[in-house]
């Protein structure tokens, strides 16, 4: 059974101006969502800044993002390392949290081969009874993860579905074709939502639907509904704006967008820093290039 169809944030986490997490904004943030149609939250992932939260906070961030949700929405936790038998400690402290699944990215840097790939996800599978999304996210993992390998792990029970970051379409339909209509599919790419979808994906972790979520929402709804031109339309219609909040590294611009529309959501955690000039310019013309008052 999939964890949702549609529209997944992948949420960022916001700060106050002193770095430390704001839990409040973070309870608007849940209720926005929830407001704006959006299927499924996903916290403490990259756009979160995980990579940044310590164990404690990591932990606590999920927790109170399934406080918040109060079973209204699915939140799914991002508990990914290279480190197997951390991956596994830090999913079973989400689990038990509540989370409704996990997000678990490629491993990183100590870059596998095959079998070690297998392993790693199998023990983690094996290690709690919440369902698992793989996160293929090429760019930031150094690794595409060999269809031989996704085959083999979307034979297993808890394993029910990838997050595609790789961009490359001829890559995610020899997913679908292999992997079956049983694994779901979910663009990691916000400017080929629909095109993923065309060829069996189910949905989205989006970027995008951080500032715009009932239009991520309305732009997947519309393409299950059988309403392609209309999800097309969208697409195109935003897709400016999507490679303008992907001008320097995720979460930078899309965090610089947020406050720019009095979202108040705070800083950067280093090292990660204040959007360029150069590239905060280009996002406040796409921002009003779609009719966003900046």
């Amino acid at each position: 059974m999939s964890l949702f169809t549609g529209s997944g944030v992948a949420l960022i986490t916001p700060f106050h101006q002193d770095g430390s997490v704001n839990y409040e904004k973070l309870q608007e943030l849940v209720e926005f969502h929830i407001k704006n149609e959006t299927d499924a939250i996903i916290v403490a992932g990259t756009t979160g800044e995980a990579s940044t939260l310590p164990d404690a906070e990591h932990v606590e961030v999920v927790r109170k993002t399934v406080e918040f949700a109060n079973k209204r929405i699915p939140v799914i936790g991002g508990s990914g390392s290279n480190d197997t038998s951390y991956a596994i400690e830090l999913s079973k402290k989400l689990e038990a949290c509540g989370v409704d699944g996990l997000l678990v990215v490629t491993p990183y840097y100590n870059r596998s081969n095959n079998s070690g790939y297998i392993k790693h996800y199998e023990a983690i599978a094996n290690a709690v009874n919440v369902p698992i999304i793989l996160y293929n996210v090429p760019g930031r993992t150094g690794v595409k993860l060999p269809l031989e390998v996704l085959k083999s792990l979307s034979e297993h029970k808890n394993i029910i579905g990838i997050k595609e970051a790789s961009g490359d379409m001829t890559y995610v339909s020899d997913i679908a074709r292999i992997c079956g209509p049983d694994f779901d599919i979910y663009s990691g790419n916000d400017d080929i939502i629909v095109p993923t979808m065309s060829i069996g994906g189910i949905g989205v972790i989006s970027v995008l639907a951080n500032v715009l979520p009932k239009e991520t929402h309305d732009m997947c709804q519309f393409y299950l509904d059988g309403k392609v031109k209309e999800s097309r339309d969208l697409q195109l219609k935003y897709n400016g704006f999507v490679h303008s909040l992907f001008t320097e590294t995720n979460p930078i611009p899309v965090k610089k967008a947020m406050n720019l529309l009095n979202m108040n959501v705070g800083p950067l955690r280093m090292p990660l820093d204040e959007l360029s000039e150069c590239a905060t310019k280009i996002l406040i013309e796409e921002m009003r290039k779609i009719g966003l008052e900046v």
